[in-house]
Protein backbone atom coordinates (compact mmCIF):
# COMPACT_ATOMS: atom_id res chain seq x y z
CA UNK A 1 0.00 0.00 0.00
CA UNK A 2 1.02 3.65 -1.02
CA UNK A 3 0.07 7.05 0.39
CA UNK A 4 0.10 9.08 -2.44
CA UNK A 5 -1.59 11.88 -1.15
CA UNK A 6 -3.41 13.66 1.55
CA UNK A 7 -5.91 15.65 2.18
CA UNK A 8 -5.00 18.44 3.44
CA UNK A 9 -8.26 20.18 4.81
CA UNK A 10 -9.09 16.63 6.45
CA UNK A 11 -5.79 16.34 8.13
CA UNK A 12 -5.81 20.10 9.53
CA UNK A 13 -9.24 19.61 10.44
CA UNK A 14 -8.25 16.61 12.90
CA UNK A 15 -4.95 17.70 14.11
CA UNK A 16 -6.90 20.95 15.03
CA UNK A 17 -9.04 19.03 17.37
CA UNK A 18 -5.94 16.98 18.64
CA UNK A 19 -4.22 19.78 19.04
CA UNK A 20 -7.35 21.23 21.34
CA UNK A 21 -7.36 19.02 23.79
CA UNK A 22 -4.25 18.66 24.46
CA UNK A 23 -3.95 22.49 24.60
CA UNK A 24 -7.13 22.24 27.48
CA UNK A 25 -5.09 20.03 29.54
CA UNK A 26 -2.53 22.47 29.14
CA UNK A 27 -4.62 25.12 29.85
CA UNK A 28 -6.14 22.79 32.85
CA UNK A 29 -1.89 22.87 33.73
CA UNK A 30 -1.72 25.85 33.76
CA UNK A 31 -4.60 27.18 35.83
CA UNK A 32 -4.04 25.27 38.30
CA UNK A 33 -0.52 26.76 38.42
CA UNK A 34 -2.33 29.92 38.25
CA UNK A 35 -4.66 29.01 41.12
CA UNK A 36 -1.47 27.89 43.37
CA UNK A 37 0.29 31.20 42.72
CA UNK A 38 -2.80 33.10 43.98
CA UNK A 39 -3.53 31.40 47.29
CA UNK A 40 0.36 31.95 47.86
CA UNK A 41 0.02 35.55 47.38
CA UNK A 42 0.04 37.63 50.29
CA UNK A 43 -2.18 40.47 48.66
CA UNK A 44 -5.98 39.72 47.06
CA UNK A 45 -4.78 41.66 43.87
CA UNK A 46 -2.46 39.15 43.27
CA UNK A 47 -5.02 36.25 43.51
CA UNK A 48 -7.25 37.96 41.29
CA UNK A 49 -5.22 38.08 39.14
CA UNK A 50 -3.58 34.73 38.87
CA UNK A 51 -7.42 33.67 38.78
CA UNK A 52 -8.17 35.65 35.80
CA UNK A 53 -5.01 34.01 34.42
CA UNK A 54 -6.20 30.49 35.17
CA UNK A 55 -9.37 31.25 33.36
CA UNK A 56 -7.58 32.43 30.49
CA UNK A 57 -5.32 29.72 30.44
CA UNK A 58 -7.95 27.32 29.64
CA UNK A 59 -9.80 29.56 27.35
CA UNK A 60 -6.32 30.13 25.72
CA UNK A 61 -4.23 27.47 25.11
CA UNK A 62 -7.12 25.55 23.34
CA UNK A 63 -7.74 28.22 20.53
CA UNK A 64 -3.74 28.65 20.15
CA UNK A 65 -3.20 24.97 20.15
CA UNK A 66 -5.86 23.98 17.82
CA UNK A 67 -4.88 26.92 15.39
CA UNK A 68 -1.40 26.06 15.41
CA UNK A 69 -2.47 22.54 14.81
CA UNK A 70 -4.59 23.41 11.96
CA UNK A 71 -2.08 25.65 9.95
CA UNK A 72 0.71 23.15 10.44
CA UNK A 73 -0.98 20.19 9.44
CA UNK A 74 -2.59 22.06 6.66
CA UNK A 75 0.43 22.99 5.14
CA UNK A 76 2.33 19.99 5.91
CA UNK A 77 -0.03 17.77 4.25
CA UNK A 78 0.54 20.53 1.35
CA UNK A 79 4.27 19.74 1.20
CA UNK A 80 3.77 16.02 1.66
CA UNK A 81 1.64 16.06 -1.37
CA UNK A 82 4.17 17.82 -2.95
CA UNK A 83 7.21 15.40 -2.13
CA UNK A 84 5.01 12.12 -2.60
CA UNK A 85 4.03 13.53 -6.24
CA UNK A 86 7.93 13.83 -6.92
CA UNK A 87 9.12 10.82 -5.12
CA UNK A 88 6.45 8.77 -4.92
CA UNK A 89 5.14 8.58 -1.57
CA UNK A 90 5.27 6.73 1.39
CA UNK A 91 5.62 2.48 1.17
CA UNK A 92 3.48 0.41 3.87
CA UNK A 93 3.55 -2.93 4.89
CA UNK A 94 0.20 -4.14 6.16
CA UNK A 95 -0.52 -7.50 7.46
CA UNK A 96 -2.93 -9.07 4.85
CA UNK A 97 -6.34 -9.19 5.84
CA UNK A 98 -6.11 -6.79 8.43
CA UNK A 99 -7.02 -3.90 6.38
CA UNK A 100 -10.32 -2.02 6.28
CA UNK A 101 -11.73 -0.22 3.46
CA UNK A 102 -10.75 3.35 3.93
CA UNK A 103 -13.08 5.98 2.81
Amino acid sequence: MVIKSIRPLSLAKLSALLYAVLGLLVGAVFSVLAMVGGFASDSSHGSGIAAAMGIGGVIFFPILYGTMGFVASLVGAWLYNIAAGIMGGIELDVQPGSVEKIS
